[in-house]
């Protein structure tokens, strides 16, 4: 039997348990697909990731994504969290930004002081969400056709639509049902914060559901909050520089910090260890 690294970290966050729980199985090479998969099912999180050597030769790493049912091709938290354990690991970038391999192709991240940040991925899908469709979503949500206010796909790898609401306390009252919503459908809720009545520690609130998975919220959400800025600031609905809330339904503090720079879309974040050791295979 095999012993091979693991942390569990907490991303979005700088405070340990009020993020979003990410396991990393580092020198995971000689893992297959099946025990992968079912390591990923047994954590029970929203995603587990494992370290590889690239293939890519202009890559530092190759990172794998598994949720509980699947592999992701692309996940936001899960590449800011393997990569503060790859470099906590003692991994050494080949350039000033350390590039990540994954289903997708390469991810640029950068260290921002404390926090880590990658560029939003293009968007596969950024269409308005068929009628059909929201007919489903709506009554699974409990909300009325005239509580929304705008629906797209923001589809990055990760399969995300988004619906925007009109205020926080709207996204924040949602109770799904699970059972009435498509199974394994990835919907994002947002609203933007109201300075006065919510203050000034961020600007929009985001929720994550995905009906069928272990853990059917996701408590702060990288890749969905990619698409929702790509689409906020394609409509000037959001300044160049703003901050997200998630997770505080679920009694998390998540905060995704979002830049635009020129031609690049930032999505960053705290990240800490919370567990490090090694695993048994």
């Amino acid at each position: 039997m095999r012993q091979l690294p693991f942390k569990q970290v907490d991303v979005f966050s700088d405070q340990p348990l009020l993020g979003n729980p990410l396991a990393v199985v580092l020198a995971a090479d000689e893992l297959d697909d099946a025990r992968m998969a079912a390591f990923a099912r047994w954590t029970n999180l929203s995603e587990t990731t494992f370290l590889l050597e690239p293939t890519d030769p202009r890559a530092d790493y190759r990172v794998r994504i598994f949720t509980t049912l699947t592999e992701l091709p692309f996940a936001g938290h899960p590449t800011l969290g393997s990569c503060h354990a790859w470099l906590e690991h003692g991994g050494v970038p080949k350039g000033k930004e350390i590039i990540q391999q994954c289903g997708i192709g390469l991810v640029r991240i950068r260290r921002d002081g404390t926090q880590l940040a990658f560029t939003a991925p293009p968007l596969l899908r950024f269409e308005a969400v068929e009628a059909q469709l929201l007919g489903q979503i709506l009554p699974g949500l409990g909300l009325m056709p005239d509580a929304l206010m705008d629906a797209r796909w923001v589809d990055n790898g990760a399969g995300w639509l988004a619906l925007r609401l009109r205020d926080r306390a709207a996204v924040l009252a949602l109770q799904p049902d699970y059972s009435a919503l498509p199974q394994g459908l990835a919907i994002g809720v947002f609203a933007p914060w109201d300075a006065q009545r919510d203050g000034p520690d961020a600007q929009f609130e985001v929720r994550a559901f995905i009906p069928g998975d272990g853990m059917p919220e996701d408590p702060v959400t990288g890749s969905l909050n990619a698409g929702i800025a790509q689409w906020l600031l394609s409509e000037g609905l959001a300044p160049d520089s703003f901050v997200v809330s998630q997770g505080a339904a679920m009694g998390r503090q998540g905060r995704v910090h979002i830049q635009r720079s020129a031609q690049d879309i930032w999505v960053g974040g705290a990240v800490v260890t919370c567990v490090d050791g090694s695993l048994t295979f």
